[in-house]
């Protein structure tokens, strides 16, 4: 199965936007940029990554799974194609139709669209933002790893890492890497639901 991999940047509260939608205010650094680059090359929009590279080149994924606002923001500024070397998802109720031909909109049934994805073969599949639909994917136990760009910023408000509320998830710390700039990336991988432990009355 090929994992989903929520991988996003948040602030230290918990924040993967401000409430207009835009992360202008995420602080950048050098030195950060260039090891996410290296290391998430097909993460790095065309607009900065440049558009003279292919699918052979993708390191961890190769499909993107983006909630209409987070689509948007590309829009809005003339990109609607932000991942060419991905497979394009764009997950909304509301668009009326496909916003580009190497972008599929998904209308409805978003967690079965997503479930056969995984089943099929390739490697993993970036949950890239929208917390609606990050939420109703980890309700039904669909995202297997979290990818944390912790940025050394607070917002005080904004869109949240998830957006309704989700009963809780156990995860296990796979990796941690620390930037002298103050980000951090953390990695987590889903812990498997196992029997409830019961404590002992004797």
């Amino acid at each position: 199965m090929r994992p989903v991999v929520y991988f996003v940047a948040t602030t230290l509260d918990g924040f993967i936007a401000q409430d207009d939608g835009s992360f202008d205010a995420f602080p950048w650094d050098d030195a950060y940029g260039a090891e996410l680059f290296a290391t998430f090359p097909e993460t790095i929009p065309v607009h900065i990554r440049g558009a003279d590279h292919d699918r052979s080149e993708n390191r961890c994924f190769d499909a993107v799974l983006m909630g209409r606002e987070t689509y948007e923001v590309g829009l809005r500024v003339g990109i609607p194609s932000p991942y060419p070397t991905l497979d394009q998802y764009v997950f909304s109720t509301t668009m009326s139709a496909q916003p580009h031909e190497a972008v599929t909109l998904v209308r409805d049934r978003a967690t079965d669209v997503v479930r056969a994805l995984k089943s099929e073969s390739g490697k993993g599949i970036w949950l890239c933002g929208g917390a609606r639909l990050a939420s109703a994917l980890l309700s039904d136990g669909l995202i297997d790893e979290l990818i944390l760009k912790v940025n050394p910023v607070v917002f005080g408000s904004g869109i949240p890492l998830f957006r309704q509320a989700v009963m809780p998830v156990r995860w296990t710390l796979s990796e941690s890497r620390t930037f002298p700039s103050g980000h951090v990336r953390l990695h987590y991988v889903r812990r498997p639901v196992g029997r409830r432990e019961i404590p002992s009355t004797e």
